[in-house]
C-alpha cells in the first residue's frame, strides 16, 4: 500500500490490494461456511435428548450411531473450515509485507526513503553512544529518547557494554549497504530496452513492463524441456501463458543457460 494516503495507489499496489481483497474475501466464506455447519451440527445434536446413550441391540442402534457419527463429521468440516478462514486472514495480512518488491514502479523511491531513515538511524545511534559515554542524559532527551530508553542505555548489559552495542550499528551499516545495491540494481535496470527473440522451438522475451524474463512455447513444451526450465528456477505463469523469471541479472544469466542447452538441442 501506499503510504500516503491521499496518493493514488500505482498499477502494483492496486494489484497487491487485489490479491489482499481475494484472500479476504476467500478467509469470509470460510467463516460463513464454519458457522453454518457448527449450527448444523447443533442442531443434528439436539435431536438426541441429553444423556441418552447408544441402546445397543435396538432396531434404532445402527441408524443412531450413523447419526452420531455424521454428528462428528460436520463438527470436523467446521472446525475444517475455521482453519482455512484463519489461513486466508493471515494471507491477506502478510500481502505487502515482505518488503519494496521490484515489481513495484516506485520501488527506487521507496528504497531511498529507507536508505534515509537507515542514514538517520545510524546518525542517532552514533550521537547516542557520544552523549552515554559523557553520561550527558540531556543530550539523549534531545536526540528523542524516553526516560525509560536512556535507562537502558545507560545500564550495562551482560557483557557490560554501554549504549548501541557495536554489532547494532554495523548491522544497520550492512543494512545501508544493501539498499544501496538495490537502488543501483533497480536505476540500471530502469535503463534496459525490450527483448524479443525466436530460438529452438521458443520466443525469449525480457519484458521491463512485466518485469520479467520469459520463454513462451507455441504449446506445451515436453518433459525433458519443462525440466530443464524448472532446473533454472523458471516458473510457469498462466496469466502471462510463458514461463518466467524476474527481469535481474541472475535471471538473464539463467536465460542463456536454459537458450544455450535448447539451441543446442536443435542442432543436434
Amino acid at each position: 500500500m501506499s503510504t500516503d494516503c491521499n496518493k493514488p495507489l500505482n498499477h502494483y499496489e492496486r494489484k497487491q490490494q487485489a490479491r489482499r481483497d481475494r484472500y479476504e474475501e476467500r478467509a469470509e466464506k470460510a467463516r460463513v461456511e464454519s458457522d453454518a455447519k457448527a449450527r448444523r451440527a447443533t442442531e443434528m445434536a439436539d435431536c438426541i435428548p441429553f444423556g441418552q446413550p447408544v441402546q445397543v441391540g435396538h432396531h434404532s442402534e445402527h441408524r443412531d450411531r450413523r447419526f452420531r457419527r455424521r454428528i462428528g463429521e460436520v463438527m470436523t468440516q467446521a472446525v475444517d473450515a475455521t482453519k482455512k478462514a484463519e489461513y486466508y486472514e493471515q494471507k491477506a495480512a502478510s500481502v505487502g509485507m515482505g518488503g519494496v518488491s521490484s515489481d513495484d514502479p516506485d520501488a527506487v523511491q521507496k528504497l531511498k526513503t529507507q536508505l534515509e531513515e537507515a542514514e538517520a538511524k545510524a546518525e542517532k545511534m552514533k550521537a547516542a553512544n557520544k552523549a552515554v559515554r559523557k553520561g550527558d542524559r540531556a543530550a539523549l532527551a534531545a536526540l528523542g529518547f524516553s526516560e525509560k530508553a536512556i535507562d537502558a542505555l545507560m545500564q550495562p548489559d551482560f557483557a557490560g557494554r554501554l549504549g548501541f552495542p557495536a554489532y547494532a550499528l554495523s548491522n544497520n551499516r550492512a543494512n545501508i549497504t544493501r539498499i544501496r545495491k538495490r537502488i543501483a540494481e533497480l536505476e540500471a535496470a530502469a535503463d534496459r530496452q525490450d527483448v524479443e527473440e525466436e530460438g529452438n522451438g521458443y520466443t525469449y522475451r525480457e519484458d521491463t513492463d512485466e518485469n520479467r524474463v520469459m520463454f513462451l512455447f507455441d504449446g506445451k513444451p515436453n518433459d525433458e524441456t519443462r525440466n530443464i526450465l524448472k532446473r533454472h528456477a523458471f516458473k510457469w505463469s498462466p496469466s502471462r501463458g510463458a514461463w518466467v523469471r524476474h527481469l535481474n541479472n541472475a535471471g538473464i544469466y539463467s536465460a542463456r543457460c536454459v537458450r544455450a542447452i535448447l539451441d543446442q538441442k536443435g542442432a543436434e
